[in-house]
Protein backbone atom coordinates (compact mmCIF):
# COMPACT_ATOMS: atom_id res chain seq x y z
CA UNK A 1 0.00 0.00 0.00
CA UNK A 2 0.69 3.54 -0.29
CA UNK A 3 0.52 6.11 2.08
CA UNK A 4 -1.12 9.67 1.02
CA UNK A 5 -0.68 12.83 2.44
CA UNK A 6 -3.94 14.29 2.73
CA UNK A 7 -4.77 18.05 2.39
CA UNK A 8 -7.27 20.19 0.32
CA UNK A 9 -8.09 19.75 -3.71
CA UNK A 10 -10.78 21.13 -6.05
CA UNK A 11 -12.79 18.36 -6.92
CA UNK A 12 -15.08 17.77 -9.83
CA UNK A 13 -14.64 19.35 -13.60
CA UNK A 14 -17.50 21.62 -15.64
CA UNK A 15 -16.41 20.59 -18.84
CA UNK A 16 -17.39 17.13 -19.50
CA UNK A 17 -20.61 15.66 -17.97
CA UNK A 18 -22.94 17.33 -15.39
CA UNK A 19 -22.24 14.95 -12.48
CA UNK A 20 -19.03 16.19 -11.87
CA UNK A 21 -20.06 19.69 -11.22
CA UNK A 22 -19.86 21.32 -9.40
CA UNK A 23 -16.08 22.21 -8.66
CA UNK A 24 -15.52 22.62 -4.97
CA UNK A 25 -12.72 22.29 -2.41
CA UNK A 26 -12.61 18.90 -0.31
CA UNK A 27 -10.14 17.98 2.06
CA UNK A 28 -8.74 14.46 3.17
CA UNK A 29 -7.21 13.06 5.85
CA UNK A 30 -4.01 10.55 5.50
CA UNK A 31 -4.99 7.14 4.06
CA UNK A 32 -2.97 4.55 2.86
CA UNK A 33 -4.79 2.38 -0.49
CA UNK A 34 -3.27 -0.39 -2.81
CA UNK A 35 -0.57 0.58 -5.09
CA UNK A 36 -2.19 -1.69 -7.69
CA UNK A 37 -5.79 -2.83 -8.02
CA UNK A 38 -7.03 -6.20 -6.43
CA UNK A 39 -5.32 -9.23 -9.19
CA UNK A 40 -6.99 -12.25 -9.85
CA UNK A 41 -4.67 -13.89 -8.37
CA UNK A 42 -5.86 -11.76 -5.12
CA UNK A 43 -9.19 -12.78 -5.27
CA UNK A 44 -8.13 -16.29 -5.43
CA UNK A 45 -6.08 -16.58 -2.53
CA UNK A 46 -9.42 -14.90 -0.61
CA UNK A 47 -12.20 -16.97 -2.37
CA UNK A 48 -9.51 -19.94 -1.25
CA UNK A 49 -9.08 -18.73 2.43
CA UNK A 50 -12.77 -17.84 3.00
CA UNK A 51 -14.67 -20.14 0.52
CA UNK A 52 -16.68 -16.85 -0.22
CA UNK A 53 -19.40 -17.04 -3.27
CA UNK A 54 -20.18 -14.00 -5.38
CA UNK A 55 -23.01 -12.58 -6.43
CA UNK A 56 -22.61 -13.30 -9.94
CA UNK A 57 -22.44 -17.01 -8.92
CA UNK A 58 -25.13 -17.01 -7.01
CA UNK A 59 -28.95 -17.47 -8.12
CA UNK A 60 -30.80 -14.17 -8.51
CA UNK A 61 -33.87 -12.93 -6.29
CA UNK A 62 -36.59 -12.56 -8.81
CA UNK A 63 -38.20 -9.28 -6.66
CA UNK A 64 -35.15 -7.73 -7.30
CA UNK A 65 -35.85 -7.49 -11.05
CA UNK A 66 -39.01 -7.43 -11.66
CA UNK A 67 -40.25 -8.05 -15.55
CA UNK A 68 -37.54 -10.14 -16.63
CA UNK A 69 -38.62 -14.21 -17.31
CA UNK A 70 -37.45 -16.66 -14.72
CA UNK A 71 -35.90 -18.39 -17.44
CA UNK A 72 -33.47 -15.61 -17.27
CA UNK A 73 -33.13 -15.45 -14.04
CA UNK A 74 -29.49 -17.40 -13.83
CA UNK A 75 -26.22 -16.54 -12.16
CA UNK A 76 -24.65 -14.63 -14.78
CA UNK A 77 -22.93 -11.38 -15.53
CA UNK A 78 -22.44 -8.66 -18.15
CA UNK A 79 -19.84 -9.23 -20.64
CA UNK A 80 -18.34 -6.49 -23.15
CA UNK A 81 -18.37 -7.71 -27.07
CA UNK A 82 -17.28 -5.43 -29.91
CA UNK A 83 -19.42 -4.88 -32.89
CA UNK A 84 -18.69 -5.45 -36.17
CA UNK A 85 -18.85 -1.94 -37.06
CA UNK A 86 -20.33 1.47 -35.92
CA UNK A 87 -23.65 1.29 -34.31
CA UNK A 88 -25.74 3.68 -32.17
CA UNK A 89 -23.77 4.79 -28.99
CA UNK A 90 -26.98 5.73 -27.70
CA UNK A 91 -28.04 2.16 -26.78
CA UNK A 92 -25.16 0.32 -24.97
CA UNK A 93 -27.08 -3.07 -25.60
CA UNK A 94 -25.35 -3.03 -28.98
CA UNK A 95 -22.35 -4.01 -26.76
CA UNK A 96 -23.22 -5.81 -23.54
CA UNK A 97 -24.68 -8.84 -23.54
CA UNK A 98 -25.91 -10.90 -20.53
CA UNK A 99 -24.07 -14.05 -20.09
CA UNK A 100 -25.38 -16.83 -18.38
CA UNK A 101 -22.20 -18.80 -16.66
CA UNK A 102 -19.77 -15.29 -16.71
CA UNK A 103 -18.31 -14.89 -13.20
CA UNK A 104 -14.84 -13.89 -12.08
CA UNK A 105 -13.38 -17.06 -12.92
CA UNK A 106 -14.88 -17.13 -16.16
CA UNK A 107 -15.22 -13.37 -16.95
CA UNK A 108 -15.80 -13.67 -20.93
CA UNK A 109 -18.81 -17.32 -19.50
CA UNK A 110 -18.52 -20.75 -20.28
CA UNK A 111 -15.00 -22.29 -21.51
CA UNK A 112 -13.41 -18.67 -20.65
CA UNK A 113 -10.40 -18.54 -18.13
CA UNK A 114 -7.64 -16.19 -15.93
CA UNK A 115 -5.24 -19.00 -16.21
CA UNK A 116 -2.76 -16.58 -18.50
CA UNK A 117 -4.63 -13.53 -16.78
CA UNK A 118 -3.27 -13.57 -12.66
CA UNK A 119 -1.73 -10.54 -12.46
CA UNK A 120 -4.63 -9.16 -14.19
CA UNK A 121 -7.05 -6.82 -12.52
CA UNK A 122 -10.15 -9.32 -11.00
CA UNK A 123 -13.31 -8.28 -13.21
CA UNK A 124 -16.96 -9.35 -12.92
CA UNK A 125 -17.39 -8.71 -8.95
CA UNK A 126 -19.89 -6.56 -7.36
CA UNK A 127 -20.11 -4.05 -4.50
CA UNK A 128 -20.64 -6.74 -2.13
CA UNK A 129 -18.02 -8.67 -3.77
CA UNK A 130 -15.61 -5.64 -3.71
CA UNK A 131 -16.38 -4.94 0.52
CA UNK A 132 -16.10 -8.46 1.42
CA UNK A 133 -12.84 -8.83 0.27
CA UNK A 134 -11.54 -5.57 1.48
CA UNK A 135 -12.86 -6.85 5.05
CA UNK A 136 -10.91 -10.28 4.74
CA UNK A 137 -7.87 -8.09 4.61
CA UNK A 138 -8.80 -5.58 7.38
CA UNK A 139 -9.64 -2.79 5.03
CA UNK A 140 -12.39 -0.87 3.41
CA UNK A 141 -13.15 0.77 -0.22
CA UNK A 142 -12.04 4.30 -0.59
CA UNK A 143 -14.46 6.98 -0.53
CA UNK A 144 -15.21 9.10 -4.10
CA UNK A 145 -13.12 11.69 -2.24
CA UNK A 146 -10.06 9.58 -1.75
CA UNK A 147 -10.04 7.98 -5.36
CA UNK A 148 -10.29 11.26 -7.02
CA UNK A 149 -7.44 12.83 -4.47
CA UNK A 150 -5.09 9.60 -4.82
CA UNK A 151 -6.03 9.55 -8.93
CA UNK A 152 -4.87 13.18 -8.94
CA UNK A 153 -1.40 11.83 -8.09
CA UNK A 154 -0.71 15.90 -6.68
CA UNK A 155 -1.57 17.28 -10.20
CA UNK A 156 -4.40 19.53 -8.84
CA UNK A 157 -7.14 20.74 -11.05
CA UNK A 158 -6.12 19.53 -14.58
CA UNK A 159 -7.84 17.45 -16.84
CA UNK A 160 -5.71 14.04 -16.67
CA UNK A 161 -4.01 12.75 -14.22
CA UNK A 162 -0.59 13.30 -16.03
CA UNK A 163 -1.85 16.97 -17.38
CA UNK A 164 -4.07 18.63 -19.70
CA UNK A 165 -3.75 16.17 -22.83
CA UNK A 166 -4.96 12.78 -23.18
CA UNK A 167 -2.46 11.51 -24.79
CA UNK A 168 0.78 13.48 -24.62
CA UNK A 169 2.95 13.20 -27.41
CA UNK A 170 0.82 10.85 -28.84
CA UNK A 171 1.55 8.59 -26.29
CA UNK A 172 -0.99 6.36 -24.17
CA UNK A 173 -0.99 6.64 -20.29
CA UNK A 174 -3.58 4.71 -19.48
CA UNK A 175 -5.49 1.44 -20.81
CA UNK A 176 -8.02 3.47 -22.28
CA UNK A 177 -9.91 3.10 -26.18
CA UNK A 178 -7.41 3.63 -28.80
CA UNK A 179 -9.74 3.65 -32.24
CA UNK A 180 -13.29 4.07 -33.33
CA UNK A 181 -15.86 2.92 -30.26
CA UNK A 182 -17.02 -0.12 -29.96
CA UNK A 183 -15.60 -2.09 -33.11
CA UNK A 184 -12.03 -1.16 -33.09
CA UNK A 185 -9.11 -0.84 -30.70
CA UNK A 186 -5.67 -0.37 -31.78
CA UNK A 187 -4.45 -0.52 -28.18
CA UNK A 188 -1.58 -2.15 -26.80
CA UNK A 189 -4.20 -4.91 -25.36
CA UNK A 190 -6.60 -4.59 -27.72
CA UNK A 191 -10.60 -4.57 -25.85
CA UNK A 192 -9.72 -6.06 -22.24
CA UNK A 193 -7.53 -5.51 -19.01
CA UNK A 194 -3.65 -5.06 -19.35
CA UNK A 195 -1.53 -6.67 -16.54
CA UNK A 196 -1.45 -4.32 -13.56
CA UNK A 197 1.26 -1.64 -13.62
CA UNK A 198 1.55 -2.06 -17.59
CA UNK A 199 1.54 1.42 -17.60
CA UNK A 200 3.34 4.55 -16.04
CA UNK A 201 2.29 5.39 -12.33
CA UNK A 202 1.40 8.50 -10.98
CA UNK A 203 2.64 11.31 -8.81
CA UNK A 204 2.09 8.87 -5.80
CA UNK A 205 3.39 6.36 -6.92
CA UNK A 206 -0.22 4.35 -7.71
CA UNK A 207 -0.79 2.25 -10.75
CA UNK A 208 -3.86 1.78 -13.09
CA UNK A 209 -5.83 4.55 -11.21
CA UNK A 210 -7.13 5.84 -14.20
CA UNK A 211 -8.19 3.37 -16.85
CA UNK A 212 -7.61 -0.17 -17.25
CA UNK A 213 -10.71 -1.00 -14.78
CA UNK A 214 -13.77 1.40 -12.61
CA UNK A 215 -13.30 0.56 -9.33
CA UNK A 216 -15.84 0.95 -6.51
CA UNK A 217 -16.24 3.32 -4.14
CA UNK A 218 -18.26 3.38 -0.85
CA UNK A 219 -19.82 6.23 -1.95
CA UNK A 220 -23.84 6.63 -2.82
CA UNK A 221 -24.01 7.77 -6.33
CA UNK A 222 -25.88 11.53 -6.81
CA UNK A 223 -26.00 13.29 -9.97
CA UNK A 224 -24.35 16.09 -8.80
CA UNK A 225 -21.93 16.62 -6.25
CA UNK A 226 -23.30 17.19 -2.45
CA UNK A 227 -22.13 20.09 -0.08
CA UNK A 228 -20.26 18.31 2.90
CA UNK A 229 -20.96 19.83 6.27
CA UNK A 230 -23.20 16.99 7.69
CA UNK A 231 -22.75 16.32 11.71
CA UNK A 232 -22.49 12.44 12.51
CA UNK A 233 -26.69 11.96 13.19
CA UNK A 234 -27.56 13.92 10.19
CA UNK A 235 -24.98 12.02 8.49
CA UNK A 236 -26.42 8.42 9.01
CA UNK A 237 -29.91 9.64 8.36
CA UNK A 238 -28.17 10.94 4.77
CA UNK A 239 -26.77 7.89 3.77
CA UNK A 240 -30.39 6.14 4.35
CA UNK A 241 -31.93 8.62 2.13
CA UNK A 242 -29.02 8.20 -0.49
CA UNK A 243 -29.38 4.50 -0.41
CA UNK A 244 -32.72 5.26 -1.98
CA UNK A 245 -32.37 7.55 -3.73
CA UNK A 246 -29.38 6.81 -5.45
CA UNK A 247 -31.26 3.88 -6.94
CA UNK A 248 -32.65 4.03 -10.82
CA UNK A 249 -36.20 4.35 -11.59
CA UNK A 250 -38.50 1.26 -11.14
CA UNK A 251 -35.42 -0.79 -8.91
CA UNK A 252 -34.61 -0.88 -4.93
CA UNK A 253 -31.08 -1.62 -6.09
CA UNK A 254 -28.61 1.36 -4.81
CA UNK A 255 -26.48 2.44 -6.90
CA UNK A 256 -22.20 3.55 -5.86
CA UNK A 257 -19.70 5.80 -7.66
CA UNK A 258 -16.99 4.17 -10.00
CA UNK A 259 -13.93 5.66 -10.45
CA UNK A 260 -11.30 5.87 -13.00
CA UNK A 261 -12.57 4.74 -16.11
CA UNK A 262 -11.27 1.66 -18.26
CA UNK A 263 -10.17 0.09 -21.44
CA UNK A 264 -13.39 0.79 -22.84
CA UNK A 265 -12.96 4.75 -22.28
CA UNK A 266 -12.72 6.06 -25.57
CA UNK A 267 -12.47 10.63 -27.05
CA UNK A 268 -15.60 9.82 -29.30
CA UNK A 269 -17.76 7.82 -26.71
CA UNK A 270 -16.61 7.75 -22.93
CA UNK A 271 -14.56 10.69 -22.14
CA UNK A 272 -14.38 9.16 -18.34
CA UNK A 273 -10.64 8.28 -17.90
CA UNK A 274 -9.63 11.95 -15.80
CA UNK A 275 -9.38 11.55 -12.67
CA UNK A 276 -12.98 13.96 -11.69
CA UNK A 277 -15.16 11.04 -13.74
CA UNK A 278 -17.35 9.03 -12.42
CA UNK A 279 -20.08 6.73 -13.15
CA UNK A 280 -23.20 4.70 -11.32
CA UNK A 281 -23.36 1.31 -11.33
CA UNK A 282 -25.83 -0.81 -8.94
CA UNK A 283 -24.75 -2.83 -6.26
CA UNK A 284 -25.44 -6.22 -7.65
CA UNK A 285 -23.54 -5.25 -11.00
CA UNK A 286 -20.67 -7.23 -12.05
CA UNK A 287 -18.50 -6.53 -15.93
CA UNK A 288 -16.00 -7.34 -17.64
CA UNK A 289 -14.57 -3.83 -16.70
CA UNK A 290 -14.94 -2.80 -13.06
CA UNK A 291 -12.37 -4.01 -10.27
CA UNK A 292 -11.59 -2.32 -7.28
CA UNK A 293 -9.16 -1.76 -4.82
CA UNK A 294 -8.53 -1.02 -1.11
CA UNK A 295 -7.95 1.48 1.22
CA UNK A 296 -7.34 2.04 5.23
CA UNK A 297 -7.19 5.12 7.41
CA UNK A 298 -3.91 5.81 9.25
Amino acid sequence: MVRIIGGTFRMGSEEFYPDERPVHERTVGDFEIDRYPVTNEDFAAFVEATGYVTVAERPMNAADYPGVAAEDLVPGALVFTPTPGPVNLDDWRQWWRWEPGAQWRQPEGLGSSIDERMRHPVVQVSFEDASAYAAWRGMRLPTEVEHEFAARGGVDGARFAWGEDAYPDGVAQANSWLGSFPYDNRGAHGAGTAPVGSYPANGYGLFDMIGNVWEWTSDFYTTRHLVPGATPVDAEKRANLLSVASAEPGSRIPRRVLKGGSYLCSPDYCLRFRPAARSPQADDTATTHIGFRCARDV
